[in-house]
């Protein structure tokens, strides 16, 4: 199998696994804390009015909601972790992927973080960083350990395929 073709496989399942774990850490989360997880059909509604012309929201759940918005959420969600996994394969190559280390994997995990905070939140109307919310701080908090679980996640699914 090619170096291409082998970066690109272990790009989807580390960014599956990741993501995964992304996820089980939000139901945990829930149940410990009692912080709800996001709702990816909000995600999938963003995106699906971006072709409509419509980038920002005031909130994004007062915009009318979109036919399969839920599906377009959750395939967007782990083809976004998919697509960190590959940054970390495109920066780290092969080398990582046959013997991953935690660094570079919780780099790319920490530094996803800059999509919600500095895209996501103020596009669906929470500001930059979260700054429109209730608790600026504690979404902030929440979102850097959402993502650093997210790269725990890459280094432990690249570990596991290694």
């Amino acid at each position: 199998m090619p170096d291409t073709t082998k970066l690109l496989a272990g790009a989807v399942l580390i960014g599956t696994g990741a993501t995964a774990l992304m996820d089980l850490w939000a139901i945990a989360r829930k149940h410990l804390l009692g912080v709800p997880s996001l709702d990816y059909a909000l995600v999938g509604r963003w995106l699906a009015w971006l072709p409509r012309g419509r980038f920002f929201h005031t909130p994004i759940a007062a915009t009318p909601p979109v036919h399969g918005e839920r599906l377009l959420g959750w395939v967007a969600h782990y083809t976004i972790g998919i697509a960190f996994a590959a940054v970390l394969l495109a920066v780290w190559g092969r080398g990582w992927l046959l013997a991953p280390t935690p660094g570079p994997a919780m780099l790319v995990g920490i530094g996803s973080v800059a999509a919600p905070l500095l895209v996501m939140q103020p596009a669906m109307g929470a500001g930059i960083a979260a700054s429109r919310t209730p608790r600026p701080a504690i979404a902030r908090l929440h979102s850097l350990v959402t993502h650093a679980v997210f790269g725990l996640g890459l280094y432990m699914t690249g570990r596991a395929l290694a």
